[in-house]
């Protein structure tokens, strides 16, 4: 029997849920047997037995792609043969060729690095049971969250472990071009797509109809990343709806009955590339996939990443979740096989479920210790915590306060039962400690420079050398941000606003939401359920009292809602700057490739005048998020006839949005204004 454990991070939910340790096993048996173990997975009833030469031919011949190809030749004055023949060299480029013999030599293969890396790999085999079954009713997607190259790697060895069909799975081209790797992944189930495929029509063609085909068919389970790339700040990332819109055509055409959706939040307590990823934010730029580099990065092993959460969300059928939402009967009017722009509706729709999907990835997630301390470690100021550090004692008497807070929020732990606290706060510290250490009953930030160089850092290289260790720590302030986020936007509207009134509330709210859209995932239409779960949550915790007409803060709340309003000031900060920047700045048009090095620079000269305390601006994500809000605000406009995604600022709106933001705007005259918004 391998063994189980009770999440005690689930005491806010119904049932307790039970999580397996599949590394436990793993550790018993040898590689090879495992490899070699009989793989007899259950596949959709509906699925013809099809090889991966018989998918792509499904592709090029479909009635869909003739139709392009003729449109594509008209065009261009090319001939139908040769657009025809582009197509195929596309689809060799990006099918997969999943082979079982492949699957055990990755199964062999990762069975040994998983048991170097992790101490335990749990899954929640009720979830497992469900996906067993959905597999067999419908075609399945697989939609797992992004933090990690494990990620790529990790469903694809649970379902291998549990007889349950090896998925296809979207991947990034790069991956492609890796010497004998590239191949071995395209073996093993990944088809590549190009990151920059922009108005390529023949490419968009061949791509939408081979991923259509494969959930017709069912013929394998299809696994694709909702937020498009990994997130290099360990937070959600919005949707993208593109292979979204892709996957549910077939469902929209009614040409399958219903698709099944499976979230799947992957929780890590230690990320294999947290330094990496820090430094891209930075602008340091990100290692080329190659096989030498994998090599290179096989020192990685050495190290002690803690443990894994896999949690397979309850499949969602995509007929009940659409169901008043769309009306299908559009499709009918064409034929199926021709190219048909959705609706609006249908559009709103797809970007409706890819948020609930995020959204519920989010509240599948599993929060470490290290996520609760470090949303505290940031909150001291930034001297404190690279110079004299923080009082161990204070620190985990906060983390405890901080647990029940989250418990109390209905956030799910993986705090271990039957350890004592102190062991699990001086373990988990000791796990990160490439990014604090513990002496002298004080934890300090590290800061580690080039042990090669002799010669001493400049002001701002210092700046950068201490924003990186800042970022890592970041990064795993994020992990938690979501449980938060809600109560947190409320706290910070109390706070701006000094007002008790409802309804000045939920319209700064909203306010805030929109602003922040692209930092946290909202569901489209819910500020309302938004606002009423961020006031319930309070009143649970005790920090305010509420009334039909008002929101009263109560003394026993002080601290909760100074501790959630401190964990969103870095955001407001990070904007009011970049505002600042927009609006102090004479041109009143610029390029993204202008913008990013100078919003850094400024930043780097106000931390070292002591005239800004977060380091989070300087992270490029922060401010590209920035741009994009801006934008939906219609406080900056992209410039369409330009190669080099120059912006037009309009000063006045970036300045009123920073005064609402400051408070200098009172909310009330945010009710004349639709959706809060400028």
């Amino acid at each position: 029997m391998t063994s189980t454990y009770k999440d005690s991070g689930t005491a806010s939910l119904k049932d307790e849920e039970e999580f397996t340790d599949i590394l436990e096993e793993r550790r018993r048996t040898t590689d090879l047997g495992y490899a070699l173990r009989t793989f007899n997975p259950q596949l959709y009833k509906g699925a013809p037995s099809s090889s991966t030469s018989d998918l792509k031919k499904a592709v090029l011949e479909s009635q869909y792609l003739r139709y392009i190809a003729k449109e594509i030749a008209l065009e261009t004055g090319s001939s139908v043969e040769k657009v025809r023949q582009e197509a195929r060299g596309i689809l060799e480029e990006m099918s997969h060729n999943l082979q079982l013999g492949f699957i055990r030599l990755m199964a062999y293969t990762f069975n040994k690095v998983f048991k170097r890396l992790f101490r335990s790999i749990y899954v929640n085999m009720e979830g497992l049971n469900m996906l067993q079954q959905a597999i067999q009713e419908s075609p399945v997607i697989l939609m797992p969250n992004h933090r990690s190259y494990v990620d790529f790697l990790i469903v694809s060895f649970i379902l291998f472990t549990y007889d349950i069909p090896i998925p296809v799975i979207a991947a990034g081209i790069p991956l492609a071009s890796m010497k004998v790797v590239g191949e071995i992944l395209r073996r093993s189930g990944a088809f590549f797509i190009r990151r920059a495929i922009g108005s390529d029509k023949l490419y968009w063609a061949v791509l939408s109809e081979y991923v259509r085909t494969i959930v017709r068919t069912g013929c394998a389970p299809l696994e694709f990343y909702v937020e498009g790339f990994r997130s290099r700040t360990l937070k959600s990332v919005v949707p993208k709806l593109g292979m979204m819109d892709m996957v549910l055509e077939p469902y929209f055409k009614g040409e399958v009955f219903d698709i099944t959706l499976v979230p799947i939040s992957i929780s890590y307590d230690r990320v294999v590339e947290e330094s990496l990823l820090a430094l891209e934010l930075l602008g340091v730029p990100k290692p080329k996939e190659s096989t030498t580099g994998l090599f290179k990065a096989s020192r990685v092993l050495q190290e002690d990443y803690g443990c894994m959460h896999v949690n397979f969300g309850r499949p969602l059928s995509v007929r009940q979740l659409c169901e008043g939402k769309i009306n299908r009967s559009e499709y009918n009017l064409i034929p199926r096989d021709l190219p048909q722009r959705p609706s609006t509706e249908i559009q709103d729709c797809v970007n409706w479920v890819a948020h609930l999907i995020v959204r519920t990835q989010e509240e599948g997630s599993l929060i470490s210790p290290w996520s609760l301390m470090a949303c505290l470690l940031l909150q001291a100021p930034i001297t404190t915590l690279t110079e004299e550090g923080l009082q161990w004692h204070g620190l985990t008497e906060k983390t405890l306060w901080l647990r029940k807070l989250v418990l109390d929020f209905r956030g799910r732990l993986n705090w271990p039962a039957h350890t004592p606290d102190s062991d699990v706060m001086s373990s988990t510290v000791a796990l990160h400690r490439s990014i604090v250490h513990h002496k002298a009953g004080r934890v300090c930030l590290v800061q580690d420079g080039d042990p090669a160089s002799q010669d001493p850092l400049s002001p701002e290289e210092g700046v950068m050398r201490t924003a990186a260790a800042v970022l890592m720590l970041v990064s795993y302030r994020n992990q938690a941000l979501h449980v938060f986020v809600r109560p947190g936007i409320l706290a910070t509207a109390i706070h701006i606003t000094k007002s008790t009134q409802k309804d000045e509330l939920f319209s700064f709210f909203c306010f805030l939401r929109d602003v922040f859209a692209n930092e946290f995932i909202f569901i489209p239409g819910r500020a309302s359920q938004d606002f009423d779960e961020a006031c319930s949550l309070l009143q649970k915790c005790g920090a305010v009292h509420m009334s039909e007409q008002e929101v009263t803060v109560l003394e026993t709340g002080l601290e909760v809602l100074s501790f959630l309003q401190k964990l969103l000031q870095p955001f407001l900060d990070s904007y009011q700057l970049i505002f600042r920047y927009l609006c102090e700045n004479g041109a009143h048009v610029f390029t993204e490739k202008q913008f990013l090095p100078a919003v850094q620079n400024l930043a780097t000269k106000l931390i070292l005048s002591g005239d800004l305390h977060t380091f989070e601006v300087l992270s490029s994500d922060t401010q590209k998020n920035v741009l994009s809000a801006l934008r939906r605000l219609e406080a900056v406009t992209k410039l369409r006839a330009s190669q080099q995604n120059e912006y037009k600022v309009n000063k006045a709106a970036v300045r009123r949005t920073g005064d609402i933001l400051s408070g200098k705007i009172p909310p009330e005259s945010l009710h004349a204004i639709p959706d809060a918004r400028l």
